[in-house]
């Protein structure tokens, strides 16, 4: 039966472990509304004082070099390698550094605009009533700040200081000379603050929060995003770095343009004088020797020799283009530099090399401008690309150099021949044609270079760049942070799950017993009832006429105590507990009470001999005992102490202490008291030492029918239910039986903790199955009995009660 009793226990304790756990943690239910309003509050001041962190986000499509030179789709298809790293590197250029300083300079963000608010500050970009234009700074590598404070909507001073400036007037301080130009009118008593630092540390710190993604994986579409505490500045930076991205690449495709017709400028400048000295010369020549018409004379004559002289110097300028291309590429300084096209030259192995050679160092350095460092194994790659493209031109340029000097020696003998019938004629005539020779070869090739500008120009009108804006960025209103629905949440979890893991912990560090549940799970030994905490000063609360929750609990252990016991009629009991403190005296008393009230003679015995506390909590004074009686000082008859206002209730005291309490026990005539005292009465209740400290109660158990084990709430260890366990199992007590004692009213440890079958705290006090049991004070009230007025106190302790 008691192991049918132990399995209904244990199933009824798994199926409510749950409400179990509600109920252990409910009690705390203030400090968990107190943490939680706590927390929402620090929530509340955080998200009232944090700046709000607003974001943009853009995208653009981007289109490689590949892509737009060619719609072949195979070539296209086995590009596909290469243009996940050309994405790579415009992600690298867009997070840039110098692209982003374009961006600085062109909103000028230099200069940071906050005004000053009660909780706090607010950045007020493009939103101010004025805006500061500096003339003149003393250190431009060196940020500095200001505060301006408003007297009214024109005048104002700087950083606390006496002196008033009006808006539009030049003023002068230690950081340069500034000009406030006014937007709208200012109200007084408002205040700001300007921050100016050098562009490349606001480009570096606003480079750094870009963020580049492609919106698809797969696709040329770029998403870009960047967070700012302004949502129009954010949306600003967005958009004008997509436009300065546009704007860069146009100006890299061009550089190489550029570089032409800067060099056919150069070359058409000096043709120009060139041709005007000759012209000078020649107009002179003729009217010094009177030759205006020798042309229609010299045409048939002067045709072929002019026309392999100009052949000369074609082939000779654009051998010199040759060299100078050759000069150029073999030229250190310009190792890692775009090369002139090669256009006029007219060799189409040539204009291929250059293209890819130029392509090759701006990929290059399209890399370096994306913060890719040299030693990058990409970088390195892309140089010694470079360095193979320049060996292949440089091969190419000597062999057509060598065909150039074969053209020219054959076109000058040609020259030769023709100029060897030309000199038959007059002198004068002679250098006339020389003269004109040399004017008509100029304008030829006058000609020429601009045909080659013209080309070049069109060339660089024509260049697009290789991005497209999809979407521009918007300003948005709503806060990205602070997150005020997940501060929120975070705030509950937090004010939740900080005390839970205090109590939790606390639970964890609490090594005593506090709830039925820590008994059950560590011993399978009978919990035959519960007592709980008694505020009467008196050990004994059973009578006749005692309705206390405290009685009727030992009531109800009278009553379990019939499943344990098989011999009804006579009946030992032996009541021990772990240590000193646990209850016992207590316990035998008023079990003892309990069973005389059924009628039925009970008697006391005090064997904790060695710190007897039952007469001591009766009242009675100090008389011969159980000691005299085994030193045989004593009959047995002239021991017993009956306790007043108890019928069938008397007390068998342990007598003077002995030196050898435990040797004392061992003695027969402990034998043949159990047996005189068992004809006497018809229930022994045995109040021994605790089993935990000395062998008393293992020495006496013989004699017991059933053992009553003490648990003290908050006071016994929790290790020490593993002895009970052991005792139990072992049966080296008889029938052992578990009695909590000390139970206290925890709100937590109610219904499914202590007090599970409906008695004990279920009702309460002040119901009618109950007597009300006088509280006594607590410290406080007594503080506030000495402060407080009578009724209010009153008040408070009528409250208290119910």
């Amino acid at each position: 039966m008691e192991e049918q009793q132990i399995t209904s226990n244990k199933n009824e304790l798994w199926n409510l472990s749950l409400r179990d756990l509600f109920y252990k943690y409910v009690r705390f239910l203030p400090l968990f509304l107190l943490s939680v309003a706590i927390a929402l509050l620090l929530a509340f001041a955080y998200l009232r004082w944090t700046t709000s962190i607003y974001s943009a986000t853009g995208s653009m499509l981007i289109v490689s070099k590949e892509q737009m030179g060619s719609s072949d789709k195979v070539e296209e298809l086995f590009a596909g390698g290469n243009r996940a790293q050309n994405i790579q590197n415009e992600i690298e250029v867009l997070k840039s550094r110098p692209l982003m300083a374009r961006v600085v300079k062109k909103l000028n963000l230099q200069f940071s605009y906050t005004a000053k608010g009660k909780i706090k500050d607010y950045n007020i970009y493009n939103q101010g009533p004025f805006i500061v234009e500096p003339m003149e700074l003393a250190d431009s590598l060196t940020g500095f700040s200001m505060k301006i404070r408003f007297i009214d909507d024109h005048r104002f001073t700087i950083n606390n200081e006496s002196t008033e400036f009006a808006t539009g007037q030049l003023f002068q301080n230690k950081y340069g000379v500034f000009r406030l130009a006014k937007k709208t009118p200012a109200v007084a008593g408002s205040e700001y603050n300007i921050i100016w630092q050098p562009a490349d540390l606001v480009a570096g710190y606003l480079a750094g929060g870009v963020k580049v993604l492609p919106k698809t994986p797969g696709t040329s579409i770029l998403s870009i995003s960047i967070q700012s505490t302004n949502a129009q500045m954010a949306a600003d930076i967005i958009n004008n770095l997509m436009v300065q991205y546009d704007t860069i690449t146009v100006e890299q495709n061009n550089q190489t343009t550029d570089q032409m017709i800067g060099f056919i400028n150069g070359r058409l400048k000096n043709m120009d004088y060139e041709l005007d000295s000759l012209q000078l010369l020649f107009m002179k020549y003729k009217q010094e020797n009177n030759l205006f018409d020798v042309e229609k004379q010299l045409e048939d004559n002067f045709s072929k020799f002019t026309d392999a002289d100009k052949g000369v110097v074609e082939q000779q300028y654009k051998l010199s283009m040759a060299d100078y291309l050759n000069t150029y590429l073999k030229n250190k300084n310009n190792e890692y530099e775009v090369t002139p096209t090669a256009l006029t030259l007219e060799d189409a192995t040539l204009n291929e090399l250059v293209g890819l050679y130029n392509k090759a160092q701006l990929e290059r350095q399209a890399l370096l401008d994306g913060n890719v460092p040299a030693e990058n194994p990409v970088v390195k790659q892309a140089g010694g690309q470079i360095d193979e493209l320049r060996k292949k031109l440089i091969e190419n340029l000597n062999n057509i150099r060598l065909n150039y000097n074969s053209a020219i020696n054959v076109l000058k003998t040609k020259s030769s021949s023709e100029q060897s019938k030309i000199q038959a004629l007059p002198y004068k005539l002679k250098e006339y044609v020389e003269m004109d020779r040399q004017i008509k070869t100029k304008q030829a090739l006058y000609s020429l270079l601009e045909g080659k500008r013209e080309e070049a120009a069109i060339t660089r009108a024509s260049t697009i760049s290789n991005s497209k804006v999809i979407d521009q960025a918007f300003p948005s209103n709503v806060p990205v942070k602070p997150n005020k629905r997940t501060i929120q949440i975070l705030a509950i979890l937090i004010g939740i799950g900080l005390p839970a893991l205090l109590i939790f912990i606390g639970e964890i560090l609490n090594d005593k017993v506090n709830t039925r549940f820590d008994i059950e799970r560590l011993t399978q030994a009978p919990i035959l009832g519960e007592i709980g905490h008694s505020f009467a000063d008196n050990t004994m609360v059973v009578s006749k006429t005692s309705r206390t929750m405290v009685a009727e609990q030992f009531r109800i252990i009278r009553s379990n105590l019939q499943y344990v016991v098989n011999k009804p009629d006579k009946t030992v009991i032996l009541v021990t507990s772990s240590y000193s403190g646990e209850g016992k005296s207590f316990i035998s008393t008023n079990m003892a009470a309990v069973l005389a009230l059924a009628g039925k003679k009970t008697v006391i015995m005090e064997f904790d001999i060695r710190k007897p506390k039952v007469l001591s909590g009766l009242g009675i004074a100090k008389r011969p005992g159980i000691t005299n009686f085994l030193m045989g000082k004593a009959e047995l008859e002239d021991l017993f102490i009956p306790v007043p206002e108890h019928e069938h209730l008397f007390v068998l005291s342990c007598g003077p202490v002995p030196p050898n309490p435990s040797e004392m026990l061992l003695d027969k005539k402990v034998t043949d008291l159990f047996e005189q005292v068992g004809k006497l009465f018809d229930v022994i209740v045995i109040d021994t030492a605790p089993v935990g400290m000395v062998s008393d109660a293992l020495t006496l158990s013989k004699f017991a029918d059933c053992t009553l084990y003490l648990v003290r709430q908050g006071h016994t260890f929790k290790k020490q239910i593993a002895l009970i366990d052991e005792l139990y199992k072992e049966n080296k007590l008889p029938k052992v039986s578990i009695v909590i004692n000390d139970v206290k009213n925890k709100p937590g440890y109610g219904y499914y903790g202590y007090g599970r079958y409906g008695y004990g705290y279920g009702y309460g006090y002040g119901s009618s199955y109950y007597e009300d049991e006088k509280v006594p004070p607590t410290k406080l009230e007594k503080r506030l009995r000495k402060i407080l007025p009578r009724r209010l106190l009153r008040l408070i302790i009528k409250k208290k009660s119910s």
